[in-house]
């Protein structure tokens, strides 16, 4: 196995005994790159990146393989100050993703530094149980004499088995986050077949791709008011696939904003997402989205399921 890639395995010589497997939980303040960054880690597109805070909303797990190991990297929502029962739900999630974990790994955007909410997170992370990582990002345009204050400033308030520095944008140190993990997670049997990059059901990835598109064409508050959900996913005979999705907002005002001036919105929002999931599925995608208006539907607990969040009551 010297001459193997990295990465890469003999699956005949493996035995549950020689593999390992587990999760790493990547939590921060919204836009520190997580999802850029477990992107990178898996090797292909996991978890949806706008620059819009607040982007994932429920844990997304991409899964990578390294040597013999099976890491499980969960992309939680950004942590913030929550004012909406939609903003607690998501903040609760990402601290049940971090106590879930084997490894915790708080992300810290390298040129914002230790804002007010990494300063939250820190406290309340001190207090935390288990593993603990700090990966500084954004290297690739953060000052190093910046970078290593950062790094002695936040590790004296948590203690940190092992600090790095990466730029998720261009890739540059993550191999060393793999091979870390790898050797971190516990021996046992692979949870999930080698080949499977992701546990969301392609419906929900779909859906997601989709409300990624809406969060880089509107620029209002629309994208927060709003879920897609795949109502069809079906296999067709020529080997295509044809998509229905629905988009809800909460008002008809919204709904004519995302629809746009003779439906102009919805047809660039409609192309962009099919584009991508064409990619993503090897083949070609027929997709349709519908806009409906579904008032209050932050505060509908099945809405809340179907996001896999629990409903804060």
């Amino acid at each position: 196995m010297d001459d193997a890639a990295p990465g890469s395995h003999d699956p005949a010589a493996l035995t549950p005994t020689t593999t390992r497997a587990g999760f790493v939980a990547l939590i921060g303040a919204p836009n520190a790159g997580k999802s850029t960054l477990i992107n990178q880690l898996v090797g292909t597109k996991v978890s949806i990146v706008t620059h819009k805070v607040q982007t994932t909303r429920a844990l997304v797990r991409g899964i990578a393989m390294h040597g013999p190991a099976q890491i499980i990297f969960v992309d939680t929502p950004g942590i913030f100050k929550p004012k909406r029962r939609l903003d607690r739900a998501m903040v609760d999630t990402a601290w049940g993703g971090s106590r879930d974990a084997d490894v915790t790994a708080l992300l810290i955007d390298a040129r914002k530094g230790l804002t007010e909410e990494v300063e939250a997170i820190l406290d309340r992370l001190a207090g935390e149980k288990g593993l603990k990582v700090l990966i500084l990002n954004k290297t690739d345009v953060a000052n190093r004499e910046k970078l290593l204050k950062l790094a002695v400033a936040a590790n004296e308030k948590v203690t940190f088995e092992k600090t790095f520095m990466v730029s998720a944008l261009t890739g540059d140190g993550v191999a060393d986050i793999l091979s870390y993990f790898a050797d971190k997670v516990r021996p046992g049997p692979w949870l999930y077949p080698e080949d499977q990059v992701s546990d969301a059901p392609m419906r929900m990835l779909a859906a997601e791709i989709t409300r990624e598109k809406l969060f880089e064409r509107l620029h209002e508050e629309i994208p927060y008011v709003s879920t897609v959900e795949t109502e069809l996913w079906e296999e067709r005979k020529d080997g295509s696939v044809r998509l229905e999705q629905t988009i809800y907002v909460e008002r008809d005002s919204q709904k004519a904003i995302v629809l746009g001036k003779k439906g102009q919105t919805i047809k660039v929002i409609s192309q962009a997402a099919r584009t991508e999931l064409t990619e993503i599925v090897e083949r070609p995608v027929h997709l349709f989205l519908f806009v409906k208006v579904r008032e209050n539907w932050s505060d509908d607990p099945e809405r809340y399921r179907e996001m896999g969040l629990e409903f804060p009551r």
